[in-house]
């Protein structure tokens, strides 16, 4: 795998070669797309095929298990995550309303928002998270044609945006599902944080082929309509400190290094100064009318 170091001054000379080191080994690479200012997955697998690559015990958004030190900590790290997403939803909305949660995973954040007075709604595709789900008592829909006739207060995915095929299309649909006044709040990797440097094709947030597309904050700005205004942006501090865990895994076969927590640790201090987190949320508003 061959590696070209990003040019803060000319992303266009980005490329890098990585591959799944979760299911099936295959190589892509990631390539510069200059009108969308993100990087894009190639190949991209047809929508079709995309299933097999989530075909394994250790993806843990689809799953509940605490097995092995990195889900304990992936599970710890979210109980206490999502407490802050519900108080963020609420301070960013002001008052509770109704909740879509795209990529909803298991549906521990729309059952704790649920339980904090929130009017629910999901979307998950992967049967197996969905069913982990419905035990809790969450029902998700597979996709936004089920909730054709339905519009929301506020709409989250939490590192799904880069995960959708037909991008664009499904922008769109998002926009059109957020009220007037309405937030939009979105998490993602940030393949400009000192941890993806560091790691290069090792960097777990790449997650080839799952993650279809590659953002960074200038992308994030302009990737939607003139209805949404980005508002603010937050810092995911938890999440260079879990990527660098994975990636020294990928890199060097340890399940926990003092090292990955070191650079996970390098990576916030900079972004003190940079504000290029591991992952940021963004935070959007729809003009009123």
């Amino acid at each position: 795998m061959e590696h070209y170091s990003i040019s803060k001054n000319n992303p266009k000379d980005f490329y890098i070669t990585t591959k799944d080191f979760l299911v099936t080994g295959e190589s892509f690479s990631l390539v510069w797309d200059d009108k969308n200012l993100f990087l894009r997955t190639t190949p991209q697998p047809q929508e079709k095929d995309l299933s097999k690559y989530y075909e394994s015990s250790e993806y843990i958004s689809h799953t509940d298990s605490k097995k092995g030190l990195l889900n304990f900590s992936y599970q710890l790290i979210k109980k206490y995550s999502l407490n802050k997403k519900v108080k963020l939803i609420k301070k960013e909305n002001n008052q509770k309303g109704t909740l879509l949660d795209i990529g909803a995973g298991t549906g521990d954040f729309l059952f704790l928002a649920q339980n904090k007075g929130w009017k629910i709604d999901g979307v998950e595709v992967n049967e197996k998270a969905q069913k982990l789900a419905f035990d809790k008592g969450i029902v998700l829909k597979k996709n936004l044609d089920e909730l054709k006739n339905k519009s929301f207060d506020v709409i989250t995915l939490w590192h799904v945006l880069e995960h959708l095929p037909n991008l664009h299309e499904l922008i769109t649909q998002i926009e059109n599902k957020l009220k007037p006044g309405g937030t939009l709040i979105i998490a993602v990797p940030n393949f400009k944080s000192l941890d993806a440097s560091y790691y290069k094709v090792f960097w777990a947030a790449y997650d080839v082929p799952r993650h279809l597309w590659h953002f960074s904050k200038e992308s994030m700005k302009q990737l939607f309509s003139s209805n949404l205004k980005l508002i603010k942006t937050k810092p995911m501090i938890f999440d260079a400190f879990y990527v660098s865990l994975l990636s020294e895994k990928y890199k060097t076969g340890k399940a926990f290094s003092l090292k990955a927590l070191w650079i996970g640790l390098r990576s916030n201090l900079s972004a003190w100064k940079t504000k290029e987190y591991s992952s940021l949320i963004y935070i959007f508003k729809k003009h009123n009318g």
